[in-house]
């Protein structure tokens, strides 16, 4: 999706180009431009420990009316940020835009994660990618279909004094398979700001939060835009949250999200652990009435046919 400018953006499309210019001549070949047109960046960051090495890939799009009065719209890649790490390096990014509204921020967003990296400790990277030999296939690589799909989700920087109540939270049924363990999750979310009240829920849990991994997707459908508001997040199992979002999308449901938590038991699982991923999913979504189960869907005509539910609407 292209960011258009007209007169009243010539200001902020004027400091957009100075910072680039400035964070290129900054990071030279770190620094990466995706799409000028779409003003759609990224650059590699790297904490430079030598054999502890950590890096992550920002990837930026600069709205219309940044910096005057949006951030930009960000994803980070790193598969071994996860659960907790990713929630606090996300709110550190948050407090920054805050503290400096109306300001250029990219490069004080850098130097923030670089820092982040810096004070993980050495041993991290070690513990943490211990079942990454599954996903070694690039995926520290940007996914710039996803990126674009997020210039949609401006919910990145939403009021946190808002009124809205935390959905309630239903939990499915545990799947375990050569001692990796998976278990959804499912919300009713409306507004994109329930999305992170839900996240923030369920990694009160500890038990959640510690999980290897805590894939979600949702939909929310816009009823002036006439459209879906949608997202998915891997966290570090690669592919596994736009397969995720995928499901959702084939049983056409929305106004909700589903969360599938997964904790690796030390045996790989090869494509095995995707399968499990969205059979949960499917499982909680029968589970609370957003889908028919197939037995259900074949007496209504046939073993593709799929009903939504009044949750669903």
């Amino acid at each position: 999706m292209e960011n258009t400018f007209n007169a009243d953006n010539a200001e902020d499309l004027q400091s957009q180009i100075e910072e680039v210019e400035a964070l290129s001549s900054i990071y030279g070949d770190e620094w990466c431009v995706i799409d000028e047109a779409s003003r759609i960046f990224c650059i590699q960051i790297s904490n430079d420990m030598g054999d502890a090495k950590l890096t992550a890939c920002l990837q930026v799009i600069l709205p219309a009316d940044y910096p005057s009065a949006a951030p930009p719209i960000y994803q980070i890649n790193a598969s071994w940020l996860r659960g907790l790490e990713r929630v606090t390096l996300a709110n550190s990014l948050e407090e920054i835009y805050v503290e400096n509204v109306g300001e250029s921020i990219l490069y004080l967003w850098v130097e923030k994660i670089r820092e982040f990296l810096m004070e993980k400790p050495q041993r991290a990277g070690a513990e943490e990618d211990v079942d990454n030999n599954e996903d070694n296939d690039n995926d520290e690589l940007p996914d710039f279909r996803t990126l674009k799909m997020n210039t949609e989700n401006v919910h990145l920087f939403m009021n946190h004094e808002s009124d809205e109540e935390v959905p309630p939270v239903k939990h499915g049924s545990i799947i375990t398979d050569r001692r990796s363990t998976f278990q959804p999750h499912l919300a009713p979310v409306v507004t994109p700001r329930q999305v992170k009240m839900v996240l923030d829920k369920l990694y009160e849990n500890k038990k959640i939060a510690s999980a290897t991994h805590n894939i979600y997707a949702y939909r929310i459908y816009c009823e002036d835009k006439q459209s879906f508001l949608q997202d998915c997040e891997d966290d570090g199992e690669t592919a596994a949250g736009g397969r995720l979002l995928h499901l959702l999308q084939i049983l056409d449901v929305w106004n909700v999200m589903v969360v599938v938590s997964r904790w690796y038991g030390g045996i790989l699982l090869g494509p095995d652990r995707f399968k499990h991923i969205n059979n949960c999913a499917r499982g909680v979504l029968v589970q609370e009435g957003y889908t028919s189960s197939a037995e259900e869907a074949a007496k209504l005509g046939g073993k593709g046919k799929k009903t939504r539910s009044k949750k669903s609407k």
